[in-house]
């Protein structure tokens, strides 16, 4: 077998190395053609031909040099290429490829830039491929952006050229294995025990409740956990644009987004399924984010009938969150009055909650206001609790309380009637201070 490069490791040269490497990644794939495997058979089947490969070439490589070209083989090969490590990662809780050389990461909160690079765009190409490919999806000039999911759920998003300027970029939202639970946020501080109970029982009651935050406040996560209040004999539909709720009930029908052929036909989009889920007896219906004219259609599902539906959006504040949905609702494209809009948000929707990730890289449920209903033209809102900064500490670290505003719901009789007699502490402040808010 011919060598590629000159066998004396001294003279080589990063573009030598990335020469070599792409050599044996070549030889082995020739080497797998017709091979039908299992996982676990084909990453060891991987291991004997790379190293066989690797003698035959006669190129000595000082032993740390050939470790990592292995690692990095078998990285491309089995996994995701240069970022699988940070995929194995626990600490890290987000990946984004700004281009093949700048691969930044979110670990514990905080934003680094990681020593980690793809070779060039090619191979950042390569890896979305291998992401978006098994789920029958495609990225190209005339469809440059895309979603898709890891096989362990985490979310990615990819925009190649000429949308994306400096290069391809990948960004990975990465889901813990283990779903976070309720009594792990109270310990996070993310909310209290009382809020935890509170929230509990409007799942349970059936309430219609909106999740709201910006990008990686963790919407999701809370989704996650607040859907698993829900009983088990209840048949649960979620909708999403590439599945990543996590779901632990066993009457759950998981739908999710699809894209155009290639000949630009066979789109499903949010609104489709959401649509088509009222015609599959749903107990609850459960939609990753609204982002535009289904929420129209999540507003009339919920007020004909489908109590204890649950989704997010992107808004700063519930009352931020009451004019974005106002916003999605006219892209339908139904030329409804404004007022005829709030009214069908003040009739469907009860909860929202507000979710934060502050600037020290904690998240926290910063509101929950009850939407109580129309004064006017004005949807009116009402905080039942809410998170107050008192300082900042060391290193950066929000200083607050999270806090009760004395002020019960008005939906209370509707938590009664379904067996939750909620007591007056849980709504009590310290002190005893009204510190109630109406907007």
């Amino acid at each position: 077998m011919a060598t590629p490069i000159a066998s004396n490791f001294t003279r080589l040269t990063s573009a030598d190395l990335l020469k070599f490497k792409r050599y044996l990644i070549e030889n082995i794939g020739r080497s797998m053609e017709g091979e039908q495997l299992q996982i676990g058979d084909r990453a060891e089947f991987m291991k004997q031909r790379l190293q066989e490969i690797y003698v035959q070439t006669k190129v000595s490589l000082p032993e740390d040099i050939r470790q990592q070209i292995f690692h990095d083989i078998l990285d491309e090969l089995t996994g995701y290429g240069p970022i699988q490590p940070l995929l194995d990662d626990p600490d890290v809780s987000e990946v984004m490829v700004n281009g093949p050389k700048k691969v930044f990461i979110e670990k514990n909160g905080k934003l680094t830039k990681s020593a980690i690079t793809f070779d060039d765009d090619d191979h950042v190409l390569r890896i979305i491929d291998r992401i978006i490919l098994p789920l029958g999806r495609r990225v190209d000039a005339d469809t440059p952006t895309v979603d898709a999911r890891l096989p362990d759920g985490s979310r990615v998003n990819a925009v190649i050229r000429p949308v994306s300027i400096d290069g391809p970029s990948i960004t990975i939202r990465k889901f813990k294995k283990d779903k976070l639970s309720i009594q792990q946020l109270i310990d996070y501080g993310s909310l209290t025990p009382q809020m935890a109970e509170f929230t509990r029982a409007c799942v349970l009651a059936h309430l219609n409740i909106v999740i709201s935050g910006g990008t990686g406040s963790g919407k999701t996560t809370l989704l996650n956990v607040l859907s698993s209040y829900i009983a088990e004999e209840e048949r649960i539909i979620t909708i999403e644009d590439a599945a990543e709720l996590q779901l632990q009930q066993d009457h759950v029908l998981r739908m999710e987004t699809k894209v155009a052929n290639i000949d630009g036909r066979g789109t499903v989009s949010i609104r489709d399924l959401v649509r088509n889920s009222l015609r599959m007896r749903p107990d609850r219906i459960i939609v990753g984010e609204c982002r535009g004219g289904e929420t129209l259609d999540m507003l009339q599902a919920m007020n004909t009938g489908h109590d204890g539906s649950l989704t997010t959006l992107h808004a700063n504040s519930p009352r931020d969150a009451i004019s974005r949905m106002e916003t999605m609702v006219l892209m339908a494209g139904m030329d409804l009055p404004l007022k005829v809009v709030r009214q069908q948000i003040s009739s469907a929707v009860d909860l929202i909650i507000q979710q934060t990730r502050l600037k020290d890289g904690s998240r926290k449920v910063t509101a929950i206001t009850e939407v109580v209903g129309m004064e006017g033209d004005i949807v009116v809102l009402t905080d039942i609790f809410k998170f107050e900064q008192t300082g900042i500490g060391q290193g950066g670290k929000i200083l607050g309380e999270l806090k009760p505003t004395g002020i019960r719901p008005i939906f209370s009789p509707r938590l009664e009637a379904a067996g939750f007699k909620l007591s007056a502490e849980i709504f009590m402040p310290p002190g005893g201070i009204n510190l109630g808010q109406r907007r």
